[in-house]
């Protein structure tokens, strides 16, 4: 089973789109297994978006993603990882396909609605960066998931 991290940015946030996206991701199968809003910190942003220290967008990245609250979710699942970045689309909202999270709902790149890990490796230490063990609920059974998974 693979972990990802998903956060609903402030843009989410502000424009009351929690629900949707939400609701698409649940009607998607994933199995949502850790979620809190939350204010991040600017610590916590700079060790989020690391990976990104040194280029010319980090300090912008890192600005906008404290600037207000977040949803952060954590999904455990069998190939989540490819099946959340499909749902959500393209990093840039110009080339997500329409259907998409960011194809139907984001209009720019800086402004993207949502975050989703990139692999499998990322997602174990996303979701450990956000969220303490006790906090997730891994082992739960939905009675949906016979109907889901082979």
């Amino acid at each position: 089973m693979e972990r990802s991290l998903i956060i609903l940015k402030p843009d989410a946030v502000q424009r009351g789109l929690i629900g949707p996206i939400l609701t698409r991701l649940e009607q998607r199968g994933l199995k949502l297994v850790g979620m809190k809003l939350m204010q991040i910190d600017e610590t916590l942003a700079r060790r989020h978006y690391g990976v990104h220290e040194g280029k010319p967008f980090f300090d912008g990245l890192v600005k906008y993603i404290v600037s207000g609250p977040v949803v952060v979710i954590a999904v455990a699942g069998k190939g989540v990882i490819q099946m959340i970045r499909n749902t959500v689309g393209a990093t840039n909202p110009a080339n997500a396909a329409p259907g998409t999270i960011r194809g139907d709902f984001a209009v720019e790149i800086g402004r993207n609605l949502i975050h989703a890990s990139d692999s499998a490796e990322n997602g174990e230490a996303e979701v450990a960066l956000f969220f303490q063990p006790q906090e997730l609920l891994a082992g739960w059974e939905r009675s949906t998931d016979g109907w889901i998974y082979e």
